[in-house]
């Protein structure tokens, strides 16, 4: 069994609680309300700009130029395409500023770029999957198997279940699997640990959305 796979067993029951959190079951259905997304696609657009420079960084580290010329083009992504599409957000569901950085995002972006700076690139790897990864189920689940007629969320549904996003995500596995059986089994241990622990901060992110959760 792959890397991947052995470790996605690990976190399935976080994904299974981000599946069947408020946020999501609302959003899939259009009955989220619409401060709650608010409050979201600010996060979620700061997040984006500290995800892209952690992607940078990996892409300066990597061994393989291949492997670096992809993550370069994935912070791309991050930073200009997808930062791009939530500014048309904004338009479409008045959000005028993005606010600051509240703790969920605050301490998953921290994370992110010090394991990305200070860590061994393949744990760097492991620990930014979880958002490629688990946002695109989250995605073809809604996609899949709860879409409605006339849902406002249905652009950024269309996003992330999309087959753009599913060729990065499916290189970014594949990058992950080739680091891990190349590494030492110490770092693929500790690749492990660091996509666990990205993983509890993506249900964190979500359930932050919903509740609104700030330092106050």
């Amino acid at each position: 069994m792959k890397w991947s796979e052995q470790t996605w067993e690990k976190i399935d029951t976080t994904y299974k609680g981000i599946l069947n959190m408020p946020f999501v079951q609302e959003l899939a259905n259009g009955t989220l309300p619409k401060n709650k997304f608010q409050f979201y696609m600010a996060q979620d657009s700061l997040y984006l700009e500290h995800f892209g420079r952690a992607l940078a960084l990996i892409g300066a580290k990597s061994h393989d130029i291949g492997d670096a010329l992809t993550y370069i083009r994935f912070a791309e992504g991050a930073i200009v395409v997808e930062n791009a599409l939530h500014e048309s957000y904004f338009q479409d569901f008045g959000v005028t500023d993005k606010g600051t950085i509240q703790p969920a995002c605050h301490h998953y972006t921290h994370f992110l770029k010090s394991t990305a700076a200070l860590d061994p690139v393949e744990v760097a790897l492991a620990a930014t999957l979880p958002c490629f990864w688990i946002y695109k189920k989250v995605g073809d689940h809604i996609y899949k198997e709860q879409q409605i007629a006339n849902n406002p969320y249905q652009r950024w549904i269309d996003t992330y279940g999309g087959e753009e996003f599913s060729n990065s995500v499916q290189r970014a596995i594949m990058i992950c699997d080739l680091a891990a059986e190349r590494s030492t089994p110490g770092i693929r241990t500790r690749m492990t640990e660091a996509f666990i622990h990205a993983s509890h901060l993506e249900y964190h992110f979500w359930d932050a959305a919903y509740t609104e959760r700030t330092w106050n």
